[in-house]
């Protein structure tokens, strides 16, 4: 599907005319009070792709470049009824899902999303990014809810995007090499999206961020360059915001996905430092100017 402005190599997606409604999508994540990722890394992504962002508060972490020190989830039913709220007015042409916390706030999004319209079987798709941990290893979804995640959210997902650390926590398999990232893809598959993705960006052993998505039927290889940058902060968050934008647009999984890990790459290429550990990727590149070179 043909995008929009091509800016610093990356075509990007249709912007609506000033004054009319643009497309519109919905987050239903976590907030990074460090600004890096959660709600904040998906709406700094919304807002420079041209979409309209609401959110569905699920958590408040206290966080910082240098770790997560603690959360306060929210009550199932207020994370519902923003939801609710934002579906029965608003509207969106996708969501997707971040940091949810616990089982009890899984149960209460997808009977939701099932009354919202929101899910792989409607005309609102879902990006499921299965948030377990931060980049520093801190958990974000306690251990009960790993089941509730598999059972309930993931037959309910359009496409799930999970980093190898991830895909070990909710398969078991240990990714290591193509051969073990098709056995992955399958076995997500199994558990019942549309569309399983299994990033490689955590697999060292290539000189390539080689990503794999999978529908069944067919494996799409998704291959780009490796950015050599610890500042990653947000990197799978701001993946599955641009997807979500994408598809909001009427791309399909395929299209909607490369065009997610080309922005990606962009942002990675464009990280900057922030405080004493992983600075951010950086959404901003599209209004800094051409890259200068990698953070």
């Amino acid at each position: 599907m043909t995008g929009g402005t091509v800016v610093d190599g990356v075509e990007l997606l249709p912007c609506a005319a000033p004054g009319s409604v643009p497309k519109r999508v919905l987050t239903i994540a976590g907030s990074d009070s460090g600004g890096g990722a959660g709600i904040q890394a998906d709406m700094r992504t919304f807002a420079m792709l041209g979409v309209h962002g609401s959110v569905a508060v699920t958590a408040v972490t206290v966080q910082n470049s240098l770790g997560v020190t603690g959360f306060q989830e929210i009550a199932p039913s207020t994370v519902a009824a923003q939801i609710d709220s934002v579906m029965s007015d608003i509207g969106a042409g996708a969501a997707k899902t971040g940091m949810l916390a616990s089982a009890p706030i899984i149960d209460a999004i997808v009977d939701q999303c099932g009354a919202s319209g929101i899910g792989r079987d409607t005309s609102v798709p879902l990006v499921v990014d299965p948030v377990c941990a931060s980049m520093h290893g801190n958990q974000l979804l306690a251990d009960s809810a790993l089941g509730t995640l598999r059972d309930r959210l993931f037959p309910l997902a359009t496409v799930v995007t999970p980093n190898l650390d991830e895909v070990r926590l909710i398969t078991g398999i240990d990714v290591t090499d193509t051969a073990s990232q098709r056995d992955a893809a399958r076995a997500l598959l199994d558990l019942g999206p549309r569309w399983a993705l299994v990033k490689g960006g955590h697999l060292r052993s290539s000189d390539h961020s080689p990503d794999l998505l999978y529908d069944g039927t067919e494996f799409v290889e998704l291959d780009h360059e490796r950015i050599d940058t610890v500042h990653d902060h947000g990197a799978g968050d701001t993946l599955a915001a641009a997807i979500t934008c994408a598809l909001a647009h009427g791309y399909s999984v395929p299209d909607a996905v490369s065009f997610g890990k080309k922005w990606v790459t962009r942002c990675l290429a464009a990280a900057y430092p922030l405080g004493g550990g992983h600075g951010p990727v950086n959404p901003l590149w599209r209004v800094s100017g051409p890259a200068t070179g990698r953070a």
